[in-house]
């Protein structure tokens, strides 16, 4: 059942590569990869590198997500939500494969204003991890990870149930923030307050549980 999470995840891996092969003879000797706050390249690196910066890293990623359940500790495995960890894997591999296909598109065509199409990208990621916070179980790798969650079950799933209304919230109104034309700080803003708020209201709450003698 698992098994099909991770050979859509190689099928993304291998489009990006398909894809790189495609369009590197039309590409420049250099190619932006990262840009600024003002929505314009600050920095470039020679073509060959796409083939590290795109499938090179969505392959690493992949093996990660591999790995890290072996890593987990007893009674901190993801087996209790493996499922969801696994879909949690697929978006975030998702965005890097959206990321990538911007900069293939961005070296190829010229086009230098593609900073709205990430922050675009970034915000809809959010909203979809919102989606699946509330299904997330105490462990080590995903998650409002403060020390008040990995301290207490209780604390936890109320932060992610929490957290997974801000991450929809902060997302959709960073998204649309994007879509009419706002950029730089009023997006981080929103981006930052999403985790920010429900790692405040973990420690809060797990206070709240201290005083009343509930741990």
């Amino acid at each position: 059942m698992t098994n099909k999470y991770y050979v859509f995840g190689v099928l993304l891996i291998v489009a990006a590569m398909v894809a790189t092969v495609a369009v590197y003879p039309q590409l420049p000797e250099r190619v932006p990869t990262h840009w600024g706050m003002n929505n314009q390249p600050n920095g470039y690196s020679p073509k060959w590198a796409l083939f590290l910066i795109g499938p090179g890293l969505m392959a690493a990623f992949l093996a990660l997500f591999r790995f890290l359940p072996w890593l987990s500790p007893k009674y901190w495995d993801v087996d209790s939500f493996r499922s969801t960890y696994l879909q949690v894997m697929l978006i975030m591999l998702s965005l890097l494969a959206y990321l990538y296909a911007i900069t293939l598109w961005a070296g190829l065509t010229g086009s230098a204003n593609v900073g709205r199409a990430i922050i675009g990208g970034v915000c809809l990621l959010l909203a979809l991890l919102g989606n699946l916070l509330g299904k997330v179980r105490r462990n080590f790798y995903i998650g409002v990870r403060t020390p008040w969650t990995l301290a207490n079950e209780r604390v936890w799933n109320a932060t992610h149930r929490f957290a997974a209304k801000t991450f929809v919230a902060g997302g959709l109104a960073g998204l649309a923030l994007t879509l009419f034309g706002l950029q730089g700080w009023p997006v981080l803003a929103v981006l930052l307050a999403a985790p920010l708020i429900p790692a405040a209201y973990s420690l809060i709450f797990y206070k709240q549980l201290e005083r009343r003698g509930e741990l």
